[in-house]
């Protein structure tokens, strides 16, 4: 059995890490840090919760011990960057455990909270900077920090920084930071087109991959209920929190109202509930956060901006009330269970027009998902009649301390009409729309709600004029339309007054920063 000093790490490295509790290395650790430590550029591909940050953060710290340099000022010698304001402070909690008892200075700087403070803080210089992309181009901006002694830059989770909502920012980044670096890729999954991409960003790189792309923690079991609508989901939501009263569950849903609407209800029909999204502040996202790990919250409803966040090894079940539009993210939003070697549920609903996503899912994952309550579609072919479930049961029931199985309950029938679309405003360069009006029995069953993103960097946030409602499946106006008449509303108490288009030329604001 591998141990931390087999892999070429000082004692003091290794004392440090034995002191935080750790004496046997993952498998990408065990893989990631000798290579590392021999300079090489390197695609790091685990599941998550498999210890990413250490597999890149002990190699990185053991090679900066060694040099005799302090930072200059408003220089910093490593730069992590990563998606969300939350993997970014937990990537620099996690560095701080490892740097203790020695010189080194970390700093962690996010959109959301005072860029004045972190100027300041960065006057000195810091030896590992980690950051959103936003608000470092924001400090960069201001002459608050230099990029050119850069000599280790990491990108963590991977995929979503080369993502189009991102790499404008990072060919910025690029530019600044000195060619002759060592440069290291981590995430849980790597789409091929997203790896072709992150090959312009290394040199001669090596590829550690310990499980396969879009592969869960061997410990999360999964389940589908395959639902008529939303009131469906709710209930069962409802049913499975009700008879787990001693979980912690995450609730992950596609947009930030929606998240906030069923946050609000499941708190008024009396459960602890808190929520993370891409409204929230800053403050109100830690607070949330801090609550849902203290157990003063039992249910934590989110976007994807938590789902590479969060590492909270409590977290019992995972309940995909919207499944995501990108199966990758279906991948990450379970990976918040079943951590640090413990059991964890997944349990996700399916609508008539979700059956996409949940092939996409299915095609990704190579597994056929147990059915908790419904019929799979006769149309919903997986590739793969096997599941990576510890059940040996098929996977048509829970666990003792899972989900039962509801009975009887017929899902599939004839599609839903689609509801409308309505604007919103765009977050990191992707529209979160669905519908603001009406309480969730109210709502359209298969209504679309596009994929949300919470970039921390610069965020694209075209305000743009509320429009009255529209026949499904069209918009209600034409922005381009000039000096003509919109689409007339179709209902009393619209947010647009009938007939009124977008004036020729009117812009929808301008640019917002993390």
């Amino acid at each position: 059995m591998t141990s931390f000093s087999e892999l070429g790490l000082s004692e003091k490295i290794v004392a440090g890490v034995t002191q935080l509790g750790y004496t046997t290395p993952t498998p990408i650790q065990a893989k990631a840090i000798p290579l590392l430590l021999e300079g090489r550029d390197m695609i790091g591909l685990a599941q998550t919760g498999t210890g990413k940050t250490a597999a890149f953060g002990l190699p990185i710290i053991e090679m900066l011990l060694k040099q005799p340099d302090r930072p200059a000022n408003r220089t910093t010698r490593t730069l992590i960057l990563a998606p969300t304001r939350e993997l970014v402070n937990q990537i620099g909690e996690s560095l701080r455990g490892f740097v203790r008892k020695t010189h080194l200075k970390i700093n962690q700087v996010v959109g959301g909270a005072s860029i004045n403070k972190q100027q300041l803080q960065l006057e000195k210089g810091t030896d590992i900077l980690v950051a959103t992309p936003g608000r470092l181009l924001d400090l960069i901006s201001r002459n608050a920090i230099s990029l050119s002694k850069v000599t280790f830059l990491v990108l963590d989770e991977a995929d979503q920084m080369l993502d189009l909502g991102f790499i404008h920012d990072l060919r910025k980044i690029s530019k600044m930071v000195p060619a002759n670096r060592q440069t290291l890729l981590f995430s849980a999954t790597m789409p091929n087109s997203i790896a072709d991409l992150a090959s312009s960003y290394l040199t001669n790189p090596v590829t550690v991959q310990v499980t396969p792309p879009g592969k869960a923690a061997d410990k999360v079991e999964q389940y589908v209920h395959f639902v008529a609508g939303k009131n469906d989901k709710t209930e069962l939501l409802k049913k499975t929190l009700n008879e787990n009263p001693d979980s912690r569950s995450i609730v992950f849903l596609r947009t930030k109202h929606g998240a906030e609407k069923l946050s609000k209800y499941l708190e008024h029909i009396g459960f602890k509930v808190a929520s993370i999204h891409g409204n929230k502040s800053q403050g109100q996202r830690e607070r949330a956060l801090k609550g849902f790990k203290d157990g003063e919250f039992k249910v934590l409803v989110a976007t994807d901006v938590a789902a590479r966040g969060i590492d909270i090894p409590a977290v019992t079940h995972v309940f995909n009330y919207d499944l995501p539009e990108v199966a990758d993210a279906y991948v990450h939003r379970i990976g918040r269970t079943a951590r640090a070697g413990l059991d964890g549920i997944a349990i996700a609903f399916c609508a008539p027009d979700e059956t996409r996503l949940l092939h996409d899912v299915e095609k990704l994952m190579k597994i056929e998902i147990p059915v908790l309550s419904g019929e799979r579609p006769a149309g919903l072919a997986s590739p793969s009649r096997g599941n990576n479930n510890r059940g040996g049961n098929g996977g048509n029931r829970g666990s003792a301390n899972g989900p039962r199985r509801q009975g009887g309950e017929r899902a599939h029938g004839d599609r839903p009409a689609r509801g409308p679309r309505e604007g919103g405003h765009r977050e990191g360069g992707h529209r979160d729309g669905g519908r603001r009006n009406g309480d969730f029995r109210g709502q359209r069953a298969g209504e679309f709600a596009p994929v949300e993103r919470d970039n921390d960097l610069e965020v694209t946030s075209d305000f743009k004029r509320p429009k009255a409602d529209a026949a499904p499946g069209k918009p209600a106006g034409n922005r381009n339309h000039r000096g003509g008449q919109g689409r007339p509303a179709r209902k009393a108490g619209s947010f647009a007054p009938a007939g009124q288009g977008r004036p020729a030329g009117k812009a929808g604001g301008g640019r917002k920063r993390g």
